[in-house]
C-alpha cells in the first residue's frame, strides 16, 4: 500500500508526479528544486542559496512524512555543472551528520527541469 506525502511547505509538483510517496517504511522523495514554495519564484541568486532552497524544500518533504533528514539512505543529485560541485556539497553537508550521511551519487546532466543548476531526490526509513 502506498501513501502520496504532500505538504504546502514544498512546492507543488509541475507535472504528474506527487512531491513524495510512502510504501510501507520507506519513503521516496520526487527530485526537488529551488522554486520557493511561498512565492513559486524560483532562487537563483547564487548556487548556493538555490542548493539551500533545494535542501529545505526536501526538509519539507520529509517533515510531512514524520521523517528528518536522518531517515535518509540515499540521495542523488543531478548537477547542470560539475564545477558547482563544492559549493553544492558544502550546503549539503550541513544538512547531514557525517558520521551518518546517506549513500549518494552526483550527475552531470544537460538539462534540469526549469534550466535549475541543481535537483535532489532521496529514499528515507522510518
Amino acid at each position: 500500500m502506498k501513501k502520496i506525502i504532500k505538504t504546502t511547505n514544498a512546492p507543488a509538483p509541475i507535472g504528474p508526479y506527487n512531491q513524495a510517496v510512502l510504501s510501507g517504511n520507506t519513503l521516496y522523495t520526487s527530485g526537488q528544486i529551488a522554486i520557493n514554495p511561498k512565492t513559486g519564484d524560483l532562487v537563483l541568486d547564487s548556487i548556493e542559496e538555490e542548493t539551500k532552497q533545494v535542501m529545505e524544500n526536501m526538509k519539507a518533504v520529509l517533515n510531512a512524512a514524520d521523517m528528518t533528514f536522518e531517515n535518509v539512505i540515499k540521495t542523488s543529485i543531478f548537477v547542470s555543472d560539475m564545477n558547482n560541485f563544492s559549493e553544492i556539497n558544502n550546503i549539503y553537508a550541513t544538512y547531514f551528520n557525517e558520521e551518518t550521511a546517506p549513500a549518494r551519487e552526483t550527475v552531470e546532466v544537460a538539462n534540469l527541469p526549469k534550466f535549475v543548476n541543481v535537483e535532489i531526490s532521496a529514499i528515507a526509513v522510518k
